[in-house]
């Protein structure tokens, strides 16, 4: 059977390996980037977090959250783990993270590489797809170069998420063709622009928080973690996980709010900060000691409160102030950083159309899609790559018969 796979990076890279394993199989992976794998290199801050031993489908996120258990289950998933032993990865696990133990993001994509390097294996990189069509129930795929004729076909050219590696949507346009519905993709994993005075003076600033999300005054979800404030709104881990509801509700047109506890480890602030006060100190050297300087000086400017009074000397409408500044600071979100910041999109083909034991389109016979642009995200931790593992090693394994 002749198969190509349009798409050389996670999901890409592990179909094609997987439809080797049939040697009858002839298959030709064309990448558009003169690298393989190039988003790969990237993840990780460029240590590559593969896998993550907390599999709870909290973590995943879809506009069918009920089918996400077809395929994110514990048949796929020690498929994953497998695939990883065969290519003798050996991880590193923090707190459940899987890096690869040499830290580096270049293991992964290597090892990957290797396995690519077999006789019914064609790679034609640096080769940009323009076309696929069907004709007489062979798959026509055209680049800018060539014209290939395939049975099968797998799309695996991830979505708008980092255009610099080379993911600019065109799959979403190749799907059109065989009438699949695209749920409009947005940014997720990603920075949140926020409405206040203050942005250039919190610049730089970073600090542990709980931050709770809210959509039309709706409480949504709270994620806990460093936070980065930055000159336009807030961004690190925590905010990326809330970001992929943020984009969807903001495309929606509605409101959304995320409050900020600074002092998440404390639960009586006003009890906290009398114990504290042993030499009756000033409201500001009492929470010098406790966040940052900069941050400090914020907070009181934001309650009106007089940084040389002493805290003994505060009214009670600056200790109410005060200590909901600290522990429930609201921020008006207006919107999120682009495609070119963004780690992953929510959105994409629905699940729906799809056959979720071999991800195979049920709107083209032959015709099967994989990793980012299937409408399913994932949080930061890894949730992403053991997606794109999973739905190529289904694809890649479906033509194997």
């Amino acid at each position: 059977m002749n198969i190509v796979i349009v798409g050389a990076g996670a999901s890409g890279i592990t179909a094609a390996i997987y439809a080797s394993y049939n040697k009858n199989n002839n298959i030709t992976l064309i990448e558009r980037n003169n690298v393989l794998g190039k988003k790969i290199l990237a993840t990780g801050n460029g240590k590559c977090n593969y896998y993550n031993s907390d599999q709870n489908l909290n973590h995943y996120h879809s506009n069918n959250n009920d089918l996400i258990k077809e395929i994110i289950n514990k048949e796929n998933l020690n498929k994953v783990e497998s695939f990883f032993n065969y290519l003798g990865i050996i991880p590193k696990i923090k707190n459940g993270y899987y890096y690869p133990f040499s830290n580096q993001a270049t293991t992964i994509r290597n090892a990957l590489i290797n396995e690519l390097n077999k006789p019914n294996i064609k790679i034609l990189d640096n080769e940009k797809v323009t076309s696929i069509k069907k004709e007489n129930h062979k798959f026509i795929i055209k680049t800018e170069n060539k014209s290939l004729e395939a049975d099968k076909v797998i799309i695996s050219t991830g979505s708008y998420a980092s255009p610099k590696t080379g993911s600019d949507g065109m799959g979403y346009n190749f799907l059109k063709e065989f009438n699949h519905t695209i749920i409009k993709p947005l940014p997720a994993l990603v920075q949140l622009k926020a409405n206040t005075s203050y942005l250039k003076e919190w610049s730089g600033i970073r600090t542990d928080i709980k931050a709770s999300l809210f959509i039309n005054d709706e409480y949504i979800k709270s994620e806990e973690g460093e936070i980065q404030l930055t000159n336009y709104g807030i961004s690190g881990i925590c905010i990326f996980n809330l970001s992929r509801f943020v984009s969807r509700a903001l495309n929606d047109n509605k409101q959304v709010k995320i409050k900020l506890n600074f002092l998440p480890i404390l639960n009586d602030i006003e009890e906290t900060l009398s114990n504290l006060n042993k030499s009756n100190k000033t409201i500001k050297n009492l929470l010098d000691g406790i966040l940052n300087s900069k941050l400090v000086d914020i907070i009181i400017k934001i309650s009106s409160i007089n940084p040389n009074k002493k805290y003994n000397e505060l009214s009670k409408k600056e200790l109410l102030n005060l200590i909901n500044n600290l522990t429930n600071l609201s921020l008006d979100i207006t919107g999120t950083n682009s495609f070119d910041e963004c780690q992953v999109t929510t959105g994409g083909i629905p699940l729906t159309e799809i056959n979720l034991s071999t991800m195979e389109s049920k709107k083209e016979k032959g015709l099967y899609i994989t990793g980012e642009l299937l409408d399913v995200d994932g949080d930061c931790g890894g949730y992403n790559l053991t997606f794109a593992w999973i739905t190529g090693i289904l694809a890649g394994s479906d033509n194997n018969d």
